[in-house]
């Protein structure tokens, strides 16, 4: 296992020198020249930048201080997104460079004739005196002149480096104001056979994937706040992910859920991030932040279904993890269960626990395209609603960003889902 983990390391830091490489050959040397200001630059930049990123990465579990993890954070994180952008733009230059190229040599040629001086008259022979004049004695200026074809190939460069360097400067600054911005709110209907009437439109505010950290604080929870606040509704689900850091570091930032209002209350459930961050001590803080944790368990909803959550699978590793039979076992399969999980891998043992809504997160909807296809390879669903055998599985696309701070083609969200029953 050590090996295959040391093996997959290798791979990946030699697949990111080579990113580096060929980043810092196409905006940095084909672009400046030798020994030039900006080149020392760009240089430096290409080798200061992704050691930003690995402190980033590795910090927190470091154990740093949490001042120096915001500090590295915004640089090292940003980076990671602009890499994965320029990356993209500077691979589609490549198909652009050499049609530049070819029209700029054939505008060349075309102007070529029309340049040209006129034919000039035979010389008239000049007598050579025996004495040359002192400044036939000047060595002659031999300093070599750049061909043209070098300068066209700097134009290009420059222009095809330029344009990728601002689409993806341009990707990334939209998708960090999409996520400081904060989520906006969906709404999805979703009938359910075994729903009684009194719950038709009963209404489930699902949030998840806040990722509190060292990006995202305070401010950015008072937002998701406000707008679940803002919709009224009858339940809060925050179905896991909810930080990136311990309660000792982020305790403060996530005060304003306490401020969550709604007529059934707010529940919880654990996500992959919070047993990188301490579950148990959590799990103790959102409970007297006024939210109920659901770690393996049920409760009855008045309106007249059952609401379940089980604990992240990443919590096997410490002998915890999802127990369906615990949550779901014993209950009267006459009434809905609505199952709270934090990813939605799990929904084949709902579907065996007779589940009839399952709620998740994870995926981030992608979060950064292309990202949207890898997710789906580790996926059932990647965002929205989709039915398995009896059981339908709605996944958010989450209300934060992991790492960067930056969605692009996965915008965040809170999802109003609204219950209708069939009876109505």
């Amino acid at each position: 296992m050590v090996v295959v983990f040391l093996l997959v390391l290798i791979v990946v830091l030699a697949v990111l020198a080579a990113v580096h490489w060929y980043v810092w050959r196409r905006l940095v040397r084909d672009v400046t020249t030798p020994g030039s200001l900006p080149r020392r630059l760009g240089t430096v930049a290409v080798v200061a930048l992704p050691l930003l990123s690995v402190a980033a990465l590795t910090s927190a579990r470091a154990g740093a201080p949490f001042v120096l993890q915001q500090v590295v954070a915004w640089p090292g994180f940003l980076w990671l997104a602009l890499l994965l952008y320029v990356t993209l733009s500077l691979l589609v230059g490549e198909a652009v460079r050499p049609l530049l190229r070819r029209l700029l040599d054939r505008r060349a040629q075309a102007a070529a004739p029309a340049t040209a001086p006129a034919e000039a008259p035979a010389p008239v022979p000049v007598p050579v005196p025996d004495i040359a004049p002192a400044v036939a004695d000047e060595p002659a200026d031999t300093t070599p002149q750049p061909p043209v074809d070098v300068s066209r190939r700097l134009f290009v460069s420059r222009v095809v480096g330029g344009t990728a360097a601002a689409a993806a400067v341009g990707t990334v600054g939209l998708g960090t104001y999409g996520v400081l911005r904060g989520p906006r709110v969906k709404r999805v209907t979703v009938p359910l056979a075994r729903i009684p009437r009194a719950a038709h439109g009963y209404r489930i505010a699902v949030v998840s994937d806040i990722h509190l950290g060292p990006i995202l604080g305070r401010a950015h929870t008072q937002r998701i706040v406000d707008t679940i606040n803002s919709t009224q509704p009858d339940l809060i689900a925050v179905v896991g992910d909810l930080v990136d850091g311990t309660v000792e570091n982020l305790g403060p930032a996530a005060e304003p859920l306490a401020q969550l209002r709604a007529r059934h209350g707010s529940f919880f459930v654990t996500g992959n991030h919070e047993y990188f961050s301490g579950a148990d001590a959590w799990v103790d803080h959102v409970r007297e932040l006024g939210l109920r944790p659901l770690r393996n368990e049920r409760v009855e909803i008045a309106a007249g279904f059952d609401l379940a959550g089980v604990d992240d699978i990443a919590g096997e590793s410490e002998g915890q993890g999802p127990d369906f039979g615990r949550a779901l076992g014993d209950r009267d399969r006459a009434r809905a269960a609505v199952l709270l999980a934090h990813q939605p891998i799990v929904v084949h043992d709902a579907v065996r626990h007779g589940v009839d809504l399952q709620l998740s997160g994870h995926t981030h909807g992608g979060q950064l395209w292309p990202g949207n296809y890898l997710a789906e390879l580790a996926n059932p669903t990647v965002a929205g609603l989709e039915r398995y055998g009896d059981t339908q599985l709605f996944v958010s696309r989450g209300a934060g960003a992991w790492g960067p701070p930056v969605r692009v083609g996965a915008p965040s969200d809170i999802t109003l889902v609204e219950l209708a029953s069939k009876q109505a």
